[in-house]
């Protein structure tokens, strides 16, 4: 099963759902992008790491970072595996202090948090972006609707419309 390079490219909000949405893209051509609805606390925990931000207190994923290097363990990578009926699924992949590789299921989420923490690389299996991964050219249409939409929204706007 292979596997491709992913980036964090951030976290936005999906003003529709009002949901926080992981936003990763393919490091390689065709360069897909993996946009996944997460939490409010898994988003501040990504958007912290992203941001390099320095906190007084280790928050919940630092706190796990630390706990597996103090047990001799380190965090290999991230492998965002499969998604069924729309729940996303990942594994971090550790390798003990024996040297030997030890696999834990993961929300993706958390799984990037901690990567970013570690910074350790991210995978997708090439399954993954082949079912859930939307390539540059569908984005550019999405943007291209999205214009249409507020272009057509400005046309035909009228004063009475902010009347309350």
């Amino acid at each position: 099963m292979s596997i491709r390079a992913l980036s964090v490219r951030g976290i936005r909000i999906d003003r529709a759902a009002n949901t926080p949405v992981l936003s990763l893209r393919e490091d390689e051509a065709p360069r897909r992008t993996l946009d996944i609805y997460i939490g409010a606390p898994e988003a501040a925990a990504i958007s912290v790491a992203l941001e390099g931000v320095t906190v007084p207190r280790p928050l919940t994923h630092d706190l796990f970072f630390r706990s597996i290097e103090a047990l001799g363990a380190s965090v290999e990578r991230v492998v965002l595996t499969h998604v069924s009926d729309g729940t996303y699924f990942a594994e971090i992949v550790l390798s003990d202090a024996a040297d030997e590789e030890v696999r834990v299921s993961a929300r993706p989420s958390d799984a990037v948090a901690l990567a970013l923490r570690a910074g350790c690389p991210v995978y997708a299996h090439e399954e993954l972006l082949e079912t859930a991964g939307t390539s540059a050219q569908e984005e550019e249409v999405r943007s291209e609707e999205i214009l249409d939409e507020f272009r057509d929204f400005i046309e035909n706007i009228s004063p009475e419309d902010f009347d309350t």
